[in-house]
């Protein structure tokens, strides 16, 4: 008989965060000064030092269509589904007429039906909508279609101009008289309608301008039509006049105001994953593909002729906003294009790759085709293009990426070695980028540095989401890059929130990168944009809906850095924060994730020998708690078992929070599922934990994560596959902050937990005259530093910058806790004392004689 399940010193999880969590205060410290409230520092300068050159593009931003940040958000067409393209294919959700509703007045009648025959525009705008008008409803009645916009609806000011334009074509001999006017919700009309006569059976496109008499955020697009016959309409599009620069198909000015007072170096397009997924395939029958990657050369020339994709976060992509105008963008707000190509390889969890030798060498042309668009002369085929669409000077493209977080290393870099022979071949002066995965370390991470060390790539791009407390573990992570090796673009990197706790271990990351700007030479904060009412991913930059935006605390840290970084590197050196820490503690889990797994014979045994607990659920299973609240956990056939395959994250908990320095043993096997199985231990409460994830991520990895208040760590990474019905034994040994891992009696890996978490960070660089000193307090307690700044031959007075307040502040639409605050700092001279607040990032620029 199977023993029942005992458990010795039982506890219950704490429901909110632990007193020493980041949001209460970063980190728990120990004061070295008498006052509770002060910690002291010393900052010293090498003034008459030389530290490297910052290039003057190191910061930048990176744009990728997730959270709807295209279409509905930086593009500013206001009509969804203008071409009525939508199609299950992009969303299980959507049909053809999508934000589209008929309407009528006046007695009239008709129907609307989406067609996709050969009166189409044109081959790449494969539907248009029929409107079969019934002739009756007198000289007043009107049948048509009104559009609602994105979100709540269409944002209109009083009195301001828009562009209206539609596609159109009638049987209709006489003609066919076609109205557009703007209307709320409830039908009332905000605009004189906008008349047109529709002539003649072909194509055509009619233009003209609505002016709204009120302001809404709920607007709406009404065109309906008289008379009698079919009617034909395509491409309705509502643009505001007031675009950023005025450009015609241009972007909204609200958000693009906001990136460009970013002052960034580089604009990196058009993505991420979407850059690298789906099928390689053209645009082209028989097949049309939607799920592809994204191919530059659908998405240049006019924009009814343009192609559309199914994106790959979840929703349609008209490809409006395309390579010209992001060209177009970075060179209005003054920074360097830096366009990805996909590199046959597909990333973000796919891990597929295309040996396909014509399709690879297609594509490799089509990137040849890509500079010679950006840079060639007007009499060069695509630099005539470009000038066709506007723009005869070239773009003077310096920098190309090749593909995006591929998890199958060696195939990617058999792809990306033949694009750079190619590329080398014909334009040897483009900076080429090669990448490192998906994450800040692991198996692909060092086989992909490994490749691209040893082949003298120019430059790797890293990716990483990590937690506040990772980001202030690694405020060293480039101080032993090979200074001679690869330089690295930083291309996507967050702290796993938007509060401003998150931004300060942000902010105290990038002093980091300034002091190695010899070896970091480019970096962006990701994601850029997202729609509030609409969005895949969290943290990012800059919010909206569709009337406002602002930024987040990440973003005043960004603008912070990014309008203050300097030409150079000053040397300078701080004092470390004295700091306690001790073993890790907690108690033990079991989860899952999209995924149905049976576990059995749990045994928790301490250093000496003492069994904590062992469980074979003989008894049942009321020793566990389900902390998340998520999945089905029932004890089937002795063993504990979740069973419900969409649920994610579905821990459950036993033991002490206390409990420290023990073995953890458990049997798990995958039952059905997109995954494998996840043990957990340290576990402190819902946000505060480790586990060891085997066959994560689509079944392909296996690591073991941190959490500090919800924000994930990876400290180990392997590929992995775990095989449905085989059971595993596991086995979890912690001792002090060292943590071995068992799989099936072998030794899986180990790690030690033991990097600081300092959180206070300097740097100081020299921007022509100023000395620029700054300085993250990512702490509950003030910072009284004691300041020598090298040199006697300083102003008096230095202006300060200052973000200051709560490590739990979140900015919205409205309430920006988080904003600069500016001052002057008098009577300072070579040696001064500034208390820099709790929780603040300060910048002092001093003039130096």
């Amino acid at each position: 008989m199977r023993p029942r399940n005992t458990i010795r010193k039982p506890g219950v999880l704490t429901g909110g965060l632990l007193a020493t969590s980041l949001a209460a205060g970063l980190l728990a410290q120990t004061p070295a000064a008498a006052d509770p409230a002060v910690t002291d520092y010393t900052l010293s300068v090498d003034a008459a030092g030389k530290g490297p050159a910052i290039d003057p593009t190191m910061y930048g931003v990176f744009f990728e269509d997730i959270n709807n940040a295209a279409d509905g958000g930086l593009y500013a067409e206001l009509v969804q589904n203008r071409s009525f393209e939508f199609s299950p294919v992009d969303n299980s959700a959507y049909t053809p007429l999508t934000a589209w509703e008929q309407i009528a007045s006046g007695g009239a009648t008709g129907s609307v039906t989406v067609a996709g025959d050969a009166e189409r525009l044109n081959e790449r705008n494969r539907n248009y909508l029929r409107v079969d008008l019934a002739g009756t409803g007198g000289t007043t009645g009107r049948f048509g279609v009104v559009n609602s916009g994105y979100g709540p609806g269409m944002a209109l000011k009083k009195g301001k101009r828009y562009d209206f334009s539609v596609w159109a074509r009638t049987d209709n001999k006489a003609g066919t008289r076609l109205a557009a006017e703007l209307r709320t919700a409830d039908g009332t009309v905000l605009s004189a309608p906008l008349g047109i006569t529709v002539r003649g059976d072909r194509w055509t496109k009619y233009t003209g301008t609505l002016v709204p008499r009120t302001n809404t955020t709920a607007g709406r697009l009404a065109v309906t039509a008289a008379g009698a016959g079919t009617l034909r309409l395509d491409m309705a599009s509502l643009f505001p006049r007031d675009t950023y620069k005025g450009r015609a198909n241009g972007l909204r000015k609200d958000l693009a105001e906001k990136i460009a007072a970013l002052n960034p170096g580089f604009l990196r397009f058009p993505g991420g994953c979407l850059v690298n997924t789906g099928s390689h395939d053209a645009y082209e029958a028989p097949n049309w593909q939607r799920r592809r990657s994204y191919q530059w050369k659908d998405t240049i020339g006019p924009v009814e002729q343009r192609a559309v994709n199914a994106n790959f976060w979840g929703y349609h992509q008209s490809y409006g906003l395309g390579y010209y105008e992001y060209f177009q963008f970075a060179e209005d707000i003054g920074a360097m294009p830096l366009p990805v190509v996909p590199a046959l390889v597909t990333g973000c969890g796919q891990n597929q790759s295309t040996d396909d030798p014509a399709l690879l060498k297609r594509h490799i042309q089509d990137t040849l085709d890509l500079i010679e668009f950006a840079n060639g002369p007007v009499t060069s085929t695509w630099g005539r293009k470009r000038a066709e669409m506007g723009h005869p000077k070239p773009f003077g493209l310096t920098h190309l990426g090749i593909g995006n977080e591929e998890n199958l290393p060696d195939e990617f870099f058999a792809h990306f070695t033949e694009f750079r022979k190619a590329i080398a071949a014909e334009y040897p002066e483009i900076t080429l980028v090669s990448n490192s995965g998906p994450a800040s370390s692991g198996a692909t991470f060092d086989r992909l540095w490994d490749l691209n060390r040893k082949s003298g790539v120019d430059m790797v791009d890293e990716h990483y989401y990590n937690s506040p407390q990772w980001f202030l573990e690694n405020n060293d992570r480039y101080d032993s890059y090979d200074r001679s090796g690869p330089k690295v673009f930083l291309g996507e990197y967050a702290s796993l929130d938007n509060r401003f706790a998150n931004s300060l271990s942000e902010a105290a990351f990038m002093t980091g990168l300034e002091r190695n700007a010899d070896v970091v030479k480019l970096a962006s904060y990701a994601p850029l944009l997202a729609d509030v009412n609409k969005n895949q991913w969290r943290p990012d930059m800059i919010w909206f809906d569709n009337d406002r935006s602002w930024g987040s605390t990440s973003y005043e840290v960004q603008k912070l850095f990014m309008n203050n970084t300097g030409d150079r590197v000053v040397p300078s050196r701080a004092s470390a924060t004295p700091s306690v820490s001790g073993p890790i503690t907690g108690a033990v889990g079991l989860s899952t994730w999209a995924t149905s797994a049976a576990y059995d014979d749990v045994e928790v045994t301490a250093a000496d020998g003492t069994t904590l607990l062992k469980d074979d659920f003989t008894a049942g299973a009321s020793g566990w708690t389900p902390a998340a609240g998520r999945g089905a956990w029932a004890v089937q056939d002795g063993a504990y078992v979740q069973t419900d395959e969409a649920a994610e994250d579905t821990l459950v908990t036993a033991g002490d929070p206390g409990w420290q320095d023990y073995d953890l043993k458990v049997k798990a096997t995958k039952k059905s599922g997109k995954e494998g199985f996840l043990v957990a231990f340290g576990v402190r409460d819902t946000g505060n934990y480790y586990w060891w994830n085997l066959g994560g991520w689509g079944n392909t990895r296996s690591a073991v994560e941190k959490s500090v208040d919800g924000g994930k760590q990876t400290l180990m990474d392997k590929p992995t596959t775990i095989e449905t019905g085989r059971t595993y034994d596991l086995r979890v040994q912690v001792r002090g902050r060292q943590v071995t891992l068992y799989l099936d009696g072998k030794e899986w890996g180990s790690f030690t937990d033991d990097k600081a978490a300092e959180p206070f960070r300097q740097v100081v660089t020299r921007d022509k005259a100023d000395l620029i000193v700054k300085v993250v307090n990512a702490q509950a307690t003030a910072a009284r530093t004691s300041i020598d700044l090298g040199t006697s031959k300083v102003a008096s007075t230095a202006r300060v910058t200052t973000l200051e307040g709560a490590p739990s502040a979140v900015n919205s639409a409205d309430d920006q806790p988080i904003r600069p605050r500016k001052s002057t700092l008098k009577g300072i001279g070579r040696t001064f004392t500034y208390t820099f607040p709790a929780h603040s990032v300060t910048f002092l620029r001093v003039k130096s004689r």
